[in-house]
């Protein structure tokens, strides 16, 4: 209960009662802003909604072909900005940048950003579209890249819920559906989604069955939780509208590992299952899985969480052959590495197992797992193997002074948040916030976050005999000495010189302009987006920036420094502002973007 009344505050306050919450629209930094309203009614027979704010910019770019970046952003309130300084806590995340509060709850939104190379109204945001009623939703993630006519699924970390957008006809936008808390009660905390060919998607749900103790799932499952944000978490599958098709939970019937997976209540299965990063291949009838944290028992301020096995060290494989009855196949223990220090395992390489990704070309079947405590990057060359192995590759340590000079070469800690093949298999991103000051120990300075590529095709090539291995603090520090292992084609920092302010999601740009006129799909982005924000609340807030990062034809990293804030025309997108097109609610709090072309405009 403590959790739903702290963090999901008075967006479930607003889901129980019905009620409708602030107003304030039309801000004196926008003129001339066109509103248009598009709701739904929900399960609970109420009505949710997105409203639309068209600047006057949005109303004379809808004519020409554009792209869009969308950011789902959630506004900043007392309960994120009252959290006190973990920085001199050993082992917390750390990072809060003092700013101003914003006294009362403002409606969350999708922000829709000019990101048209060459525009006139380049990086502008031309529309925020606020949903309603719930506040404090705090936004956290859509879905990893988007594809024409696909539906925008954005999950509501806090108020457990998952919006449905429509996005054909931007910069505008439509609500096709949501689900509420009610309607997943087998699961809660939604984390992050994976669209599939046919429109529909996956999307994990980290934390437990809402209500302690035994839950039974539509397909016969029965397991026991502890509670809302708690263990064992869930993976869901929605219709294009966000309607709920099947539940199945994550949880192995027999527990997990009692040593490394720890329950707050203690549970009499342990499980490990808090699902978190999730991608799948649909040729191969296999989903991954990773599972991060017990959600609940990471947001405890002003203290850190109690124990740092409350932070996984599992992947998960599935096959999904049946889409609507997911079959949990195998969980797979990360292995820790040369740099793992018995005394400090927050930092070991296999802890908090935040992302997952798969490679994306019909003759490879590997995936990465990467962990945000741990620092390191790992791999499995068959996610079809009865029991995937998973074997470091890189740690975060070897970028280090080539996002920043100034950087260690210590991966410990980094806050490693996003991890992305591209779509040719050719390179793997990375974004990461970077290690706080102090999480060491007193005398670290931390270190600076960025982004940073890896060329992985001598790897992937290699197929199930590839022989890199991260087995010496050597290789940790500087990469692996196999001639197989991933190597660094480009780094990047953001916010060089500031500790824990880098980027912890990302998003790559897969479009490009041809010359019939119309945006296609292409398997070599030359761009990326990075958010600087992670969850408030664990203390890990970043500035609220959003920038753009160029990437060269061989992996080169470079940011775009014509992607300007349109107030203080610094680089980057600063949503640390006082007013919006929806009115002066001030700072806002960007969690996850998207690349996406109306539907008119693209081949």
């Amino acid at each position: 209960m403590r959790w739903r009344k702290t963090l999901a505050g008075a967006a479930v306050a607003a889901l129980a009662a019905g009620v409708v919450t602030a107003s304030g629209d039309n801000s004196p930094a926008y003129a001339d802003v066109q509103t248009f309203t598009d709701s739904k009614t929900a399960s609970d027979g109420k009505q949710y909604w997105v409203k639309n704010h068209l600047t006057s910019e949005a109303q004379a770019l809808s004519a020409g072909r554009k792209k869009w970046l969308l950011v789902w952003a959630g506004d900043e309130n007392v309960a994120d900005t009252l959290v006190k300084d973990l920085k001199n806590l050993p082992g917390s995340l750390t990072g809060g940048l003092g700013k101003v509060t914003n006294a009362l709850p403002g409606p969350d939104f999708l922000a829709v950003i000019d990101a048209t190379e060459g525009s006139p109204s380049y990086g502008k945001v031309v529309n925020t579209a606020t949903v309603g009623p719930l506040v404090e939703n705090e936004p956290h993630h859509m879905q990893y890249v988007w594809h024409k006519g696909d539906t925008v699924y954005a999950g509501a970390l806090f108020a457990a819920a998952t919006y449905a957008f429509d996005v054909s006809a931007l910069p505008s936008l439509k609500l096709k559906g949501i689900s509420l808390p009610t309607n997943t009660l087998g699961g809660s905390v939604p984390d992050a989604y994976w669209t599939l060919k046919d429109g529909t998607a996956y999307g994990t749900y980290m934390g437990g069955p809402v209500v302690p103790g035994p839950y039974t799932y539509a397909n016969g499952q029965t397991v026991v939780g502890n509670g809302f944000a708690g263990s064992p978490g869930a993976l869901l599958r929605f219709d294009r509208d966000g309607k709920v098709l099947s539940q199945t939970s994550a949880a192995t019937p027999q527990g997990d590992d009692e040593k490394l997976c720890l329950n707050l209540p203690r549970l009499g299965a342990p499980s490990c299952a808090n699902p978190h990063g999730i991608q799948a291949r649909e040729d191969l009838n296999i989903l991954v899985t990773s599972d991060y944290a017990e959600p609940r028992n990471i947001i405890l301020d002003p203290v850190k969480a109690p124990s740092p096995y409350l932070r996984r060290p599992t992947v998960r494989t599935w096959d999904i052959s049946d889409r609507n009855a997911p079959r949990l196949k195998a969980v797979s223990y990360l292995q820790n590495g040369p740099r793992a220090d018995p005394a400090d395992p927050l930092h070991q390489e296999s802890r908090a197992v935040m992302e997952t990704t798969v490679t994306n070309l019909p003759g490879h079947k590997g995936a990465f797992a990467q962990t945000m405590q741990g620092g390191a990057v790992h791999y499995t060359p068959d996610i079809t193997a009865a029991e995937p192995h998973w074997y470091e590759v890189f740690d975060d340590g070897s970028a280090g002074k080539a996002i920043y000079a100034g950087n260690d070469s210590n991966g410990g800690g980094s806050n490693g948040g996003w991890i992305q093949t591209s779509p040719d298999d050719k390179y793997l991103y990375r974004a990461i916030s970077g290690r706080g000051k102090g999480a060491l120990g007193p005398n670290d300075p931390g270190t600076t976050g960025g982004v940073y590529v890896l060329n992985i095709e001598k790897l992937l090539a290699a197929g199930t005999g590839f022989t890199c291995r991260i087995d010496t603090v050597a290789e940790a520090q500087n990469g692996g000495g196999e001639s197989d292992c991933p190597t660094l084609a480009g780094a990047a920092p953001i916010n060089p010189g500031t500790p824990a302010a880098g980027p912890h999601w990302g998003a790559y740009d897969n479009f490009s302009l041809g010359a019939d006129g119309f945006y296609h799909e292409t398997s070599s982005p030359r761009r990326l987006a990075v958010s600087n924000y992670f969850v408030a609340r664990t203390g890990l807030d970043g500035d609220h920036k959003v920038n753009i990062v160029n990437v060269g034809p061989s992996g080169s990293l470079s940011v775009d420094t014509s992607f300007k804030d349109e107030f203080s025309g610094q680089v980057g997108i600063n949503f640390n502002r006082k007013d919006w097109p929806h009115g002066p609610f001030g700072n806002a709090k960007p969690h996850s973007e998207l690349f996406v072309i109306s539907d008119a405009d693209v081949k």
